[in-house]
This record gives C-alpha cells, structure tokens and sequence, in this order.
C-alpha cells in the first residue's frame, strides 16, 4: 500500500471514530506510551502502519466492553497473533468472544465450557496439558483458534458449519447466524 494511501486511510479513520473517541486532541501521554510499545510488541502485523490502524480501531470498539486501555491493547494483540497464527481473521476471532463470553475471560457456560472463546476442559486431557488455564487469555486463545482452523478447514470454508460446530450445535443455524451477524455488524474490517 503506497505510504500516501495509509495516511489517507488513517486520517479517515481517526475521523471516523465516535465523539467520544476525540483523537483531535493530542492523546494521553500514557496513552500514547502505551499503544506505541502495544504497536513495538505486535509481531503478527506485517507492518507497523497497520498495527496502528488495526488497535487503534479495535482498542476504539471494544472501549465499551473492556474499559482499561492496557486490558484492552493487551488482548487486541493475543487475538491478533493467534487468529493470524491459525490463518483467521482476527476481527471473527474478536465476534466469536463477544459471542461466546462477552469478553468476560472468567466466563464458565452451563456445560462446563472456559474463558472467552469458551473452550471445552476435556482438550486439556486431549492434548496431554492439565496444567492449563483456560481463563488465561493467550492459552484461550491459542486453544480456541486453534479450534476453529480445523473445524474451518474440515467443513472446506464453510463458516456457518464450522461456527457450528464450534459451538456443538452442528446442523442448527442460530449460532453461527450470532457470530456471523456481531461480526458484521460490529466488528469486521475491510481488507
């Protein structure tokens, strides 16, 4: 993308954010500090132009969810490395939670089911690891992306099977039809 283009596409977006996201202004110095060493630590991003771009406009979103900002930033790029590890996309990674958890990292479902994407404790036995902590979000999530590729890659792309699956609700269409719908209604990126 030609470095022209990106400042374009930057500058729109900081005026497409909501008035209470006033970036006019100079930002915290805090802040700042923390999402410029936030963008530094960010190893999945192919370049650091779209790490801005990316946790500005997730950490933007997700302010209403998850009030700290570190909470906020820390989180944005463990999905980002995971879902990009499993060949995701890290904004469904970030519908799938709402989803499944709402962000709450300590969430447990009626059938036993942890963290935020809501992981099942019998893979720990699977893979031999009981030791983990599915309410640790980078383990959550590792397990959880991990998941879902394979589910992905097993139904041939079909997402809406593979979200069922997920979910073990293979054959019925209101999960999937969750995900799919939070993801584009508030949380998909055009490439």
């Amino acid at each position: 993308m030609a470095p022209h283009f990106r400042l374009a596409l930057f500058c729109l977006l900081l005026l497409a954010l909501p008035a209470g996201a006033n970036l006019r202004q100079a930002p915290e110095p805090e802040l700042r500090s923390l999402l410029q060493r936030t963008v530094a630590e960010a190893d999945s991003f192919e370049d650091r132009f779209d790490a801005e771009v990316w946790l500005l406009d997730m950490s933007t979103r997700l302010t209403r969810y998850l009030p700290d900002a570190e909470e906020r930033l820390t989180l944005l790029k463990q999905v980002h490395r995971e879902a990009s590890k499993a060949g995701l996309k890290p904004d469904l990674v970030i519908a799938l939670i709402h989803a499944e958890s709402h962000f709450n990292r300590f969430a447990i479902s009626s059938v036993g089911a942890q963290g935020m994407m809501q992981v099942m404790p019998f893979w720990k036995g699977e893979l031999g690891r009981p030791q983990d902590n599915l309410t640790d979000n980078a383990t959550n999530l590792r397990y959880g992306c991990t998941i879902l590729s394979y589910y992905l890659k097993k139904e041939h792309g079909n997402l809406s099977r593979a979200l069922a699956r997920y979910n073990g609700s293979l054959g019925q269409n209101t999960y999937p039809a969750k995900v799919i719908g939070l993801w584009q209604d508030f949380w998909y990126v055009k490439p």
